[in-house]
């Protein structure tokens, strides 16, 4: 009986590994099936992304167009007056990077060369506990242009002089030039051996031959990578502005706005005949901008697109150029050319869609500017709500314009403040791109472009308003946006441009200062009182503006 035991226990033993052992195939077979089914329910799908990934290093050219940036191009349905139509839209990588996120904008030209902890965003923020000294000295540094000194020198100095007075101070003149818009003579230098840039300046300073001495400081254009909206954000703009109903009225025939930017395609259909006249305060060789001709199209376009003012001339000033993949930027030097030029060469507007901090330089001549009677419109900038305030935006005598979106909610990269005056559309905005392209663009540079152009319709309507009175008008028919009445925000809210035409027929007696916001604190500038305005310019092009043509007939008798 035993043995009949063992051997039954041996047999269900025998019986229990065979069984096991076929179950194991099955069972590795319904878990590999398992992975599959998790792998199908969530595909792995090869789709491009709407906006393409930004070579940091240099754009990709195409055999038929040099240094055009590598684009992602779509067809995209929009509005033009009520009809349909399809235009490939080119998603143009902006100038912005990683680190842009500082108190200069989001593209703060030199902080990828900071080194360990020198990201924009340092340069609004003190080291924790003690002095910020070595901090702030970074930040200055990040600034500027490295070893560069701006001097405004005695303007009797012959370039031999001139060459002499550099090298007894170990320097370098890189040139000079007088400004009339400031009656002076500005010399720009380089350090051309090791020595600190503080050591330099002051010695400089000290001599005779010298007035002042700063950094040649470094302004960026204000333009801004956002995801595009779903649905029609070609023309939401036009809507917003009430433009048609404007241009019912005028269309900114014979107004002409000086566009301080990077360089601008004239040949676009949407701005044909609109540039009357150009001048390259870089003495470049660069083409056409994607900034500004987007610029120049949110002003003057009148093709497919409408922009604020279609009929509009355009003094379109180069002083923002390309360097590598740091996108353009510009100086106070070269600036102050722009400056110089717009006002010698008729400006009425003067649109300046950058910022930078704040600039002795800048400062003075945008004083001059104000003093002849020219409005400027400057973008506040997009560092969003931690930054401080930009420049020329902050400056008093300046327009400042925050941007919004297609809900009429604040641009979320808008900058922020109490020397807001006026908010106007600037995420997802359709304008021209160079090569007859068409791109979507987010930034309060388009903003301060839209109220520029709404400015011009303004003095063509009434061409004795004074820079005081448009502001007035601007500010008094703004659509209030936000919290009840003026906030640090959308300023009085959002541009209406018919209803500042309409209003345009009388000019209000407002003086300048009761209408002009500025940062706390902030002290208006002296004008210099030994301007010159007879000074003889030594611009690169000192032909007079040609006239663009006539454009409307029915328009010139309003």
């Amino acid at each position: 009986m035993v043995h009949d035991g063992l051997n039954w226990l041996t047999k269900v033993r025998r019986t229990a590994l065979i069984l096991w052992a076929s179950l194991v195939p099955l069972i590795a077979f319904v878990a590999s099936e398992g992975r599959a089914q998790s792998v199908m329910r969530t595909p792995n799908l090869n789709v491009g992304s709407r906006v393409p990934t930004i070579n940091p290093v240099a754009p990709r050219t195409t055999p038929n167009i040099a240094a055009r940036p590598d684009v992602g191009v779509i067809a995209r349905p929009h509005s033009d007056l009520g009809g349909r139509s399809t235009l490939s839209v080119a998603r143009f990588p902006t100038n912005s990077r990683s680190t842009c996120q500082g108190a200069d904008g989001e593209c703060q030209a030199t902080s990828a060369d900071s080194g360990k902890g020198g990201s924009g965003k340092n340069l609004a923020k003190k080291g924790k506990g003690g002095s910020d000294k070595g901090s702030s000295q970074a930040a200055f540094n990040l600034r500027t242009v490295p070893n560069e000194l701006i001097a405004e020198i005695d303007g009797a100095l012959s370039t031999a002089e001139a060459d002499e007075l550099a090298r007894r101070h170990g320097l370098e003149r890189i040139t000079s030039q007088d400004f009339p818009l400031i009656g002076s003579t500005i010399g720009l230098f380089r350090i051309v051996d090791r020595r600190l840039v503080d050591t330099v300046r002051r010695e400089l300073a000290a001599d005779g031959g010298v007035r002042s001495v700063q950094p040649n400081f470094i302004h960026v254009l204000q333009q801004a990578k956002k995801p595009a909206t779903e649905g029609d954000a070609a023309q939401y703009a036009v809507t917003q502005l009430r433009l048609p109903q404007a241009h019912a009225l005028v269309r900114g025939m014979n107004v002409t706005i000086a566009v301080i930017d990077s360089g601008v395609d004239a040949r676009h259909p949407e701005l044909a005949n609109s540039v009357a006249d150009s001048f390259d305060a870089l003495g470049s060789s660069e083409g056409p901008h994607i900034h500004g001709t987007g610029i120049a199209g949110a002003i003057v376009a009148h093709a497919r697109l409408m922009g604020s003012a279609p009929e509009a001339r355009l003094l379109a000033i180069r002083a923002f150029g390309s360097k590598g993949s740091k996108g353009p930027e510009s100086t106070s030097y070269v600036i102050l050319r722009g400056l110089n030029y717009a006002a010698e060469h008729g400006a009425q507007i003067i649109n300046m869609s950058f910022a930078g901090p704040k600039d002795p330089l800048i400062e003075r001549g945008i004083a001059a500017t104000a003093a002849r009677g020219i409005l400027m419109v400057a973008a506040a900038g997009n560092a969003g709500a931690k930054s401080p305030p930009l420049y020329p935006a902050a400056y008093p005598n300046v327009i400042a314009v925050s941007g919004t979106d297609a809900q009429e909610r604040l641009f979320a990269a808008s900058n922020r403040g109490n020397h807001i005056a006026i908010a106007a559309p600037g995420a997802d905005i359709f304008l021209p791109a160079p090569d007859d392209k068409y791109q979507i663009t987010s930034g309060t540079s388009f903003s301060a472009a839209y109220v520029s152009g709404v400015a011009a319709l303004m003095l063509e309507r009434n061409p004795a308003l004074k820079p005081s009175d448009i502001r007035a008008i601007l500010t008094k028919t703004a659509r209030d946006l936000g919290v009840p009445g003026r906030d640090d925000q959308f300023g009085a809210g959002e541009a209406d441009a018919f209803a500042a035409v309409t209003a345009a027929v009388a000019a209000p007696a407002v003086p300048l200062a009761s209408v002009s916001g500025k940062p706390a604190g902030e002290k208006t500038p002296a004008l210099d009182p030994s301007a010159d305005n007879a000074s003889v310019s030594r611009a690169l092009n000192d032909s007079p503006p040609s006239m663009a043509a006539e454009k409307s007939a029915a328009n010139a008798a309003k």
